[in-house]
């Protein structure tokens, strides 16, 4: 049956609550004494996002009336007033203790430090005599404090990078102006090598790399290599005049010392953060929030209860453990750092193995979630015999809407049921014989319950008696076990022996259990009595949902387990260091001897990404990139000769066709043409004048791979130049050149700017305003004290502040122009088309891998991995990531057409992304058993021909989605369907269940791969047409205006 055919019932939420009997109740384990109980168990209440429990509304501590006098104090302006400023002053002091706002005051303390380089002579003649000191409070800005040890020695590590790469390109263009201009006589010839091969190549080749790494630190590391290549090649005349001089790369050496210095006392002497401590921090949040999120699936599961998984509750748990995950990465990789330094290496292992089982744990969560989402599809359906009402629809996505269910009778159920609260009530002892259970709990004779199995909801309330006690027994002991851990209160690990050997009594009395409840299940007439393919195709669909939230719940269990392994190891080389400390990450040698999957396989950090060599793991219906060239040019070769000299000259240039090449290549040009003026003898004054290196700068922070990244990045440039140049004249005005004046408002400017870097994530719009606010206001204060004596244009010793602003403005607003030109004319690359064109191919590429039935290899004999290796898998959710930016950049970009519709193609990468964490699950499943049992091979044996037809639908679907997306055409009305090619193999498998399964002996676990399966197709049928739906939203439907021949 078809999933979509839910969206249209009305089964209301007090239906749903009605589909439960009363569960029996299940033995439970307490976790801390591995000891065995009988009372009653509820879920109970669920602990908030603090942590705390909240069983009821927050304001029950509060009296409900307020006392008169209250309301006395609270008559008058004046009493109003000192309660608004106790409260805001409250407000104010709890976000100065907040981790934000220490950093804000960190970031504050240390551009005021940095600024003394300009106001104070003894710290200010360390630089020479320049107009250029205010380098140092930009640095600070730059690579401000409010950051982790870790991320602080990673700065240090970028910023000598980037400075080693500065003087590699300074000294080298002084040396090819020297020896073209001194001893060859041809100081032209000079120049334009020093353009085109240091200044548009060396700058290109920057731009090229902050494109391909996309780290924030590699960001601002390529703007501090900007800036320093820019000052000497264009502004200090060394090179123009075939002169050697170090002066300035020795002053822009100090300088980045001195801002680095700064920057770091402030991070490890103020409030010091360690990415260690926030590592940990981190993972016991996300472990409360999979609580959280365990607790509340398994019971909305269990109650039939839909609006278990809607309740804000669910939505702020679901939320938070997404955004610590992603937390949790970055700190792990922070915290590398630091443990290389202090040389706990071993630590830093077990804690990546660590953060990737969390990873794992949450993807199992994530099954439970989809699992449980199928089920509440599933019951919202018709009965067999309910009458569809065939809804008119415009396209092939369109679904028919039934009737709702008609609910069972109410005195099967009791009032807490009813309300959607599981009870607990007696509890069939663990010595009962079958007999006697079904004394107990006596069921209908066959007659009647065939006559009852109408509408999966009768199914699934079968399901629930028999299978719910063991799950939620299970469900609470997991989730006990997850408040203990990974560290204690007092920041201690958690491990603990008793944890383990509860858990493993757990899995084992839930496995017991579950076993036996299916086997009282199946052996019920009842099922043997559906005889019509749609309550057939029900049936194993409702066993489908069952067995895989089951068996994600022994996964997650087992997953637990490693869990509990690893902290166990973690603990005993904390305490103890059986081996010691090292710094093993220092021998280089080492490194360079061992081999490229060797290194790979040390990483833990790769231990879940990359398995095995790439070329042996692509799929055959799927060329590698070097078999399709091999091929190509064998092909080209028997074509020819001069084929394939044309062919080969092709392929020799293929590198320049690669996006980042051609951005590379267009930032140089651009950088060599801007800085062509500088070395000119007519226009260099010019250049000088309207302060072009500025310009140039701002050229290359605006320059970005495509067009609507460039408008943004541009607008944000330009925006806080001018609020940066507002706030320095004000400033100087006001301070009349003061010293203490300056420094004050320079450090208010760094507070809010900080806030908006730390607090806000405005990063490069809080640069921007305190650059230029250093270009302006600082250094207008080393003019006034004669920092530099051939500035008199500005005013000299008297500088005329506006006129300084003003330079700063129109050289920044050049050069942004400059770089949308630039961006837009030479090699363009459009965002919105580049969207378009990589959804295409990552749903191209999704449809060739599920091409081959992902469960074929397992009768083959191939191996797992050629289905989907993780290296694969990998690429495929870091495309996603770039889409995701792509989406972002293609906001800004202007179309005559319309705005951009940023929310429908949210919801399509939205929707790729669940289909692709589906694949994820089927990928974990086949990876668990790679050799399939006896019965399993006879069950994908007897189901081959279906699941064929159902890959071959599902990979066509696929094309068609990206073939519509590619030429933005819209989709034929007359396409394939899911749904019932799904029906016929769920038939299948329950015909196998009924008449096969006997005769080979087969156990409920070979049933996994295939539940496994058919809730995976589900979800892709599911998904796939939402997508139709979206694009027939963005392209139309087909019409006759199309379709004509002209």
């Amino acid at each position: 049956m078809s999933l979509r055919s839910s969206y249209g019932t009305g089964a209301g939420p007090a239906h749903r609550h009605a589909l439960r009997p009363k569960l029996r109740q299940a033995t439970l384990i307490i976790p801390k004494t591995g000891r065995r109980v009988k009372r009653n168990v509820t879920f109970g209440p669920t602990t908030g996002l603090d942590g705390a429990f909240t069983d009821g509304p927050s304001d029950v501590r509060h009296p409900l009336l307020r006392r008169r006098a209250d309301g006395a104090r609270d008559s008058g302006q004046l009493s109003r007033l000192l309660k608004s400023s106790k409260r805001y002053a409250k407000q104010a002091w709890a976000f100065v203790n907040s981790k934000t706002g220490r950093g804000v005051l960190k970031c504050s303390v240390a551009y005021l430090l940095g600024s003394l380089a300009t106001f104070v002579p003894a710290i200010s003649a360390l630089l020479g005599q320049q107009d250029g000191k205010h380098m140092v409070a930009t640095i600070t800005v730059y690579f401000h404090p409010a950051r982790s040890k870790g991320s602080m020695v990673q700065a240090i590590l970028c910023a000598a990078v980037a400075f080693a790469y500065s003087v590699f390109i300074s000294f080298s263009s002084m040396g090819v102006s020297i020896f073209f201009g001194r001893t060859l006589g041809l100081i032209a010839l000079g120049h334009i090598l020093v353009l085109i091969v240091f200044c548009g190549g060396g700058l290109g080749l920057v731009g090229w790399i902050k494109q391909k790494l996309g780290d924030p630190l590699v960001n601002i590391s390529c703007s501090l290599t900007s800036l320093a290549i820019i000052t000497v090649l264009t502004k200090e005349g060394a090179v123009q005049a075939a002169e050697f001089s170090d002066d300035k790369v020795t002053q822009v050496m100090i300088m980045i010392l001195m801002g680095i210095f700064a920057s770091t006392a402030v991070s490890l002497l103020i409030s010091p953060v360690s990415a260690c401590q926030e590592m940990k921090h981190s993972l016991v949040q996300v472990t409360d929030s999979l609580g959280d999120l365990l607790t509340i699936i398994t019971k909305g599961f269990l109650t039939g209860c839909e609006e278990e998984l809607q309740q804000r509750q669910f939505t702020d748990a679901s939320e938070k453990s997404t955004k610590v995950l992603n937390t949790l990465t970055k700190n792990l990789k922070e915290a590398r750092y630091e443990h290389y330094i202090m040389g706990t290496e071993k630590e830093y292992q077990l804690e990546a193995k660590l953060v990737s089982c969390m990873q794992r744990l949450s993807q199992n969560v994530g099954g439970l979630r989809s699992a449980a989402t199928t089920q509440f599809l599933l019951i919202a359906r018709a009965p067999a015999g309910g009458t569809a009402s065939n809804t008119p629809i415009s396209t092939g996505f369109a679904t028919p809407t039934f009737s709702s269910v008609p609910t069972m009778t109410n005195s099967l159920i009791s009032p807490s049921e009813q309300h959607g609260v599981l009870v607990a009530i007696d509890e069939t002892p663990e010595d009962e014989t079958f007999e006697d259970s079904r004394l107990a709990h006596p069921m209908p004779d066959g007659d009647s319950l065939a006559s009852t199995l109408n509408s999966p909801s009768d199914i699934f309330s079968r399901f629930i008696t028999q299978l719910g006690p063991s799950m939620k027994s299970l469900a609470i002991t997991l989730r006990k076990i997850l408040d203990e851990l990974p560290y204690t209160p007092d920041g201690q690990i958690a491990g603990d022996t008793q944890l383990r050997t509860s858990l493993e009594d757990a899995v084992e009395l839930y496995a017991s259990s579950r076993q036996k409840a299916l086997t009282l299940l199946y052996k019920n007439k009842e099922f043997a009595k559906a005889g019509s393919v749609q309550v057939q195709a029900d049936f194993e669909e409702v066993a489908a949902s069952c067995g895989y939230f089951s068996f994600s719940l022994l996964d997650l269990a087992n997953e637990t387990k490693k869990y509990l392994e690893i902290l166990d190891d973690l603990k005993l080389e904390v305490e103890e260091r059986p081996y010691g400390r090292s710094w093993n990450w220092l021998k280089v040698w080492g490194k360079i001897l061992h081999s490229k999957s060797e290194q790979k396989n040390g990483d833990p950090e790769n231990d879940s990404l990359i398995a095995q060599d790439e070329a042996s793991e692509m799929p055959d219906d799927i060329p590698s990139p070097t078999q399709r060239k091999t091929e190509m040019g064998a092909v080209s070769t028997q074509q020819g000769g001069k084929f394939s000299v044309r062919y080969r000259i092709w392929r020799a240039l293929n590198v320049l066709r690669r996006d980042d090449v051609k951005f590379s290549i267009k930032v140089g040009i651009g950088a060599a043409l801007y800085a062509l003026p500088s070395f000119l003898g007519s226009t260099r004054p010019f250049y000088q004048h309207w302060r072009g290196e500025w310009g140039l700068l701002s050229y290359m922070l605006v320059c970005s791979m495509t067009i609507g990244a460039s408008n943004t990045t541009g607008f944000a440039r330009f925006f806080g130049t001018c609020l940066g140049a507002v706030c320095a004249i004000v400033a100087w005005i006001a301070s009349r050149g003061n010293a203490f004046i300056l420094a004050f408002f320079g450090w208010l400017m760094s507070l809010w700017t900080s806030y908006l870097i730390v607090a806000l994530g405005r990063g490069p719009m809080g640069r921007f305003i305190m650059l230029t606010y250093n270009l302006s206001a600082l250094y207008a204060y080393s003019l006034s004290v004669k920092d530099l004596e051939d500035d008199d244009d500005e005013g000299g010793v008297k500088p005329v502040i506006t006129d300084i602003a003003l330079h700063r403005v129109v050289a920044v607003l050049s050069g942004c122009l400059w770089g949308l030109i630039v961006t837009r004319l030479v090699w363009p690359i459009s965002a919105q088309k580049k969207l378009k064109n990589g959804i295409s191919i990552l749903w191209l590429r999704m449809g060739l891998i599920w091409k081959r039935d992902p469960l074929a290899m397992l009768t083959e004999g191939d191996r797992p991995n050629v289905y989907f290796d993780l290296r694969e898998e990998f690429e495929l959710h870091r495309f996603l990531l770039r889409l995701e930016n792509l989406r972002s950049a293609a906001i800004s970009e202007i179309n005559l057409r319309g705005p951009f519709p940023d929310a429908a193609y949210s919801r399509i990468l939205k929707s790729t992304g669940a289909m692709l964490d589906a694949f994820h699950a089927m990928n974990v499943m086949i990876m668990k058993n790679p050799q399939a049992t006896r019965g399993e091979a006879e069950m994908l044996r007897y189901t081959v021909n279906e699941r064929a037809q159902l890959c071959a639908r599902i990979s066509h679907l696929f094309q068609v989605l990206a073939s519509s997306m590619k030429l933005e055409y819209p989709l034929n009305e007359a396409l394939p369907n899911i749904e019932h090619t799904r029906d016929r193999l769920l038939a299948k498998i329950f015909h196998f269940r009924k008449e096969e399964r006997d005769g080979i002996a087969s156990r409920e676990e070979d049933f996994e791969l295939l539940y496994a399966y058919a809730l995976v197709t589900g979800q892709l049928s599911k998904e796939i047409t939402g997508l139709g739906k979206e694009i027939e939203k963005l392209f139309g439907v087909l019409n006759e205006d199309l379709l004509k021949l002209q």
